[in-house]
């Protein structure tokens, strides 16, 4: 029997993994190849029976693959072509996945870099955050007991040089700059700022110092330090007192919780310093209030409460204080508060006629009614040099004795502020508000003064040289003027009313000598309306009402535009007329402007007669004829009027009376009228008188040289035959009756024999007659007209000859003239009527030296 073989030892683990993974491979490769092995098959190694047999299969079938696909190669030439560009298509699309994988994992991995190089760096900056921190505390914690130690004693610590108080400053501000340590520093510093500003100004440097005090030190904060040191440095220096109320008043403009926290308090010291008898301290706080009131930064009612306490009881104290508290507020009282100074003054007056005082204060008070007297010249009411507010600017408090003051002692001391920063910059931003925009500059400006020497004088004197050289260059384009007369036309053009105009232009920045032009540009704004408006007359009334000067220019306008009158067309000329008018009615200017209006012949033209009746008519139709009468009576106004209604010359004063007529205005002229009926009695009068002061040689002359008188031609002047004296009788021409019979004498010429005379005849409405010096002869004249003969030479036969009456008839005379009394115009002096049968000519002869003066007389038809 054979032996059976004794198995193999079974391999170690490591062994048979081995051994059966080199099986599987080559178990998985025949499989692969389509090689059936049968199970329980050694697949160890290729030998064996079966191994064989499955070698010689796979020949096989690779034989027969070949065969194949060398078949398939002759049936489809083509086939190894696609099959290469399938495989190469399937390549492609294998690299592309394989690249975008490639692409992904590499983007990815760059993002959890980035991730972590992020996530490194915060912590980085996160860590050296931290240790400036704690290097920061520490320097502030450093710094901070520095500051402590320094600022330890009540004086303020050590002595700090101001460059290492600087840095120390910078660096708390840099630290922490709400921190408390700052400021104290802060506090320290606006202290000695404020107390230095306020012990240095002066009536030279105080525009200097306003700007240093807003700039350098915070006013709201350490406005108790200003009060406190102004209150000391007035204490001590009494004559300074206007100065720093002036300081104070500048201050109050901009910052009046400043102003109101000082008045109380020196209210405050007053009634305590009254209260415990303490002279001086009441005297110098009773200066201090007094400039105030000066300066109106309290009501003038305040000092009133004073000196009512002072003299209510007095002694030589109080009226002492009295004295000079009126001495410094006087002249304020005397212009505001007349009737209340009065009042003082007489309790004055009682205080010395009761005697209760010394006799040093009574002498006190003399002096004190002395100055008064004097007007308080040596005590003005604001020195010039500190006349710095204007009074619209100025806040006036109203504080009185009696009231619940609050001093606000707290602000003296220093105090944590927790909105300390925010505080600083709402200063900030205020004292950018009141410097200006060039605050920076100015602070650069000054820290290079501060470390400049003489090298700043010489830019200064530099700057100065070339600011006087700039003012030597002159605008003669007048390009600011124009566009001021622009800004004026549309701003009155854009108002809805007149009173928002008004308050427009009030607003406007007129520079200084030309408010006319506001003025000028309302007229000619007017004058370009096609009808007048009243919208401008209102307009000119309210500038009128408002303030003086704005009177005075239009009264300036009203003549200019008169004497330029005549370059305006019809209808602007009217407009502007009508304005004036306006004015006048109202009374916004004075009715004396008319005095630059002559009525007469040579200084009016047609243009200005157009203007001066509409001018008329306008204030006609605003007051009324009766009313318009009564005012051109007034008897102050009489002298501007002379030229309106001339009575030195008797052809003006016809002129205005027949202009004034024609116009419906003769109520007007009623003066005027009588004026011409009495000249020639005043006239004559004054002939008479100087006839007189010859003497009565003179009187016997012959007078047979009066018919044969040369004349200033050189021609002889043959009179006619004289009748003789005739008392009383009638005239009749062409048979027509004369009455009322007037002899006028219109013009008396001493230097020469010649004397011009005119003779008026008014008939019935019949026959009208004038007589003169006419050539050549004179038109018909209407009833009521008065005209003046040419009275430049003396009577010549031309003249008799040129006014002889042309007509068919003879005049006859006959025994009876009516009240033709030539004794009633020239007393005791004779006349005679005489014709002349040759010219048909009345001759009048007048006066101890008769002269020839040519009658004509007009006939009018009489149905």
């Amino acid at each position: 029997m054979p032996s059976t073989p004794e198995p193999a030892p079974a391999p170690k683990r490591d062994e048979r993994k081995a051994c059966w993974s080199h099986r599987d491979r080559y178990f998985a490769c025949l499989t692969q190849k389509g090689v059936t092995v049968p199970p329980g098959t050694d697949m160890s190694d290729g030998r064996g029976p079966v191994g064989k047999a499955a070698k010689e299969e796979q020949e096989r079938l690779e034989r027969e693959k070949k065969v194949t696909a060398e078949e398939v190669r002759k049936q489809d030439p083509c086939l190894e072509e696609r099959q290469g560009y399938e495989t190469n298509c399937a390549r492609s699309w294998v690299d592309y996945f394989n690249k975008r994988r490639v692409l992904e994992e590499r983007q990815k991995m760059i993002g959890e870099d980035k991730f972590s190089r992020r996530k490194a760096a915060r912590a980085r900056d996160a860590l050296e955050e931290e240790a400036k921190a704690n290097e920061v505390a520490a320097k502030g914690e450093a710094l901070r007991s520095t500051l402590a130690q320094l600022s330890a004693t009540k004086a303020g610590g050590a002595y700090i040089p101001p460059a290492r108080l600087k840095a120390l400053m910078a660096e708390a501000a840099a630290a922490d700059p709400g921190s408390v340590e700052y400021q104290r520093m802060s506090w320290d510093a606006l202290k000695k700022s404020i107390t230095g500003l306020v012990n240095k100004v002066a009536a030279e440097n105080i525009k200097s110092i306003v700007p240093e005090l807003f700039g350098g030190a915070n006013l709201i904060r350490g406005r108790g330090l200003y009060c406190r040191s102004i209150m000391r440095a007035q204490a001590l220096s009494l004559s300074f007192t206007p100065v720093f109320a002036a300081l104070t008043a500048i201050v109050n403009t901009k910052l009046p919780m400043i102003g109101e926290l000082l008045v109380i308090r020196l209210v405050s010291q007053f009634r305590r310093s009254f209260k415990r008898n303490d002279k001086t301290v009441c005297n110098s706080t009773a200066m201090f209030i007094a400039h105030l009131v000066n300066q109106r930064v309290v009501h003038e009612v305040l000092a009133l409460e004073i000196l009512v306490l002072l003299l209510d009881k007095p002694t030589d104290d109080s009226v002492e204080i009295a004295v000079g508290f009126m001495r410094e507020v006087g002249a304020f009282l005397a212009e505001e508060a007349p009737k209340a100074n009065n009042s003082i003054f007489d309790r004055f007056r009682a205080v010395l006629y009761e005697g209760e005082i010394s006799k040093r204060v009574q002498y006190m008070i003399e002096v004190l009614s002395q100055v008064r007297r004097d007007g308080f010249k040596d005590n003005p009411r604001i020195p010039e040099a500190l006349d710095l507010v204007e009074e619209d600017d100025q806040i006036t408090h109203r504080v009185s004795l009696d009231d619940h003051l609050n001093v606000e002692e707290g602000l003296n001391v220093f105090k944590k502020d927790p909105d300390f920063i925010e505080n600083e910059e709402r200063y900030r931003s205020i004292k950018a508000e009141i410097l200006g925009e060039d605050e920076d500059c100015d602070d650069s400006g000054s820290d290079a003064d501060s470390g400049s020497g003489s090298s700043t004088d010489d830019s200064e004197d530099g700057g100065e040289d070339n600011a006087q050289h700039q003012l030597e260059i002159h605008d003669r384009t007048e390009t600011n003027l124009i566009n001021l007369r622009r800004t004026i036309y549309l701003t009155i053009m854009s108002s809805l009313d007149f009173e928002e105009s008004v308050h427009k232009l009030l607003k406007l920045e007129i520079p200084d000598g030309q408010d006319i032009e506001l003025c000028n540009m309302i007229v000619e704004c007017c004058s370009q309306e096609r009808t007048y408006s009243k919208f401008y007359g209102n307009m000119g009334e309210r500038f009128c009402k408002l303030h003086r000067k704005w009177s005075d220019n239009f009264e300036q306008s009203f003549r200019n535009y008169y004497d330029t009158i005549h370059r305006y067309e019809t209808n602007r000329l009217r407009n502007i007329a009508r304005f004036f008018g306006h004015l006048f009615s109202t009374d916004s200017i004075s009715w004396a402007s008319l005095s630059v209006v002559h009525m007469n012949e040579e200084d009016t033209t047609s243009s200005s007669r157009i203007f001066v009746k509409i001018l008329f008519q306008e204030m006609q139709q605003q007051l009324g004829l009766k009313v318009l009468a009564e005012r051109f009576k007034e008897p102050s106004l009489q002298e501007a009027w002379q030229g309106l209604f001339p009575k030195d010359n008797p052809k003006s004063t016809r002129f205005s009376v027949n202009y004034f007529t024609s116009i419906g205005l003769g109520i007007l002229t009623e003066d005027m009228r009588e004026h011409l009926k009495n000249a020639p009695k005043i006239l004559l009068a004054q002939r008479q008188a100087a006839l007189a002061a010859r003497g009565s040689d003179d009187s016997d002359t012959d007078s047979s040289s009066v018919l044969s008188t040369p004349t200033r031609h050189g021609l002889a002047h043959r009179a006619p035959t004289r009748l003789g004296r005739i008392p009383r009788a009638r005239v009749r021409a062409h048979g027509l009756a004369l009455a009322h019979t007037q002899l006028i004498l219109t013009r008396v010429d001493l230097t020469h024999q010649e004397v011009g005379a005119t003779v008026a005849a008014q008939a019935r409405g019949d026959v009208v007659g004038e007589a003169g010096h006419v050539r050549p002869p004179t038109p018909h004249i209407c009833p009521g007209h008065v005209q003046e003969p040419d009275l430049t030479r003396g009577p010549s036969r031309r003249d008799v000859v040129h006014s002889r009456i042309r007509a068919p008839c003879r005049v006859r005379l006959r025994a009876h003239l009516l009240d033709l009394a030539p004794r009633m115009l020239i007393k005791g002096a004779g006349g005679a009527l005489v014709l002349d049968q040759r010219t048909q000519s009345l001759v009048v002869l007048v006066g101890p030296h008769p002269e020839v003066v040519a009658a004509v007389l007009h006939r009018r038809t009489v149905h």
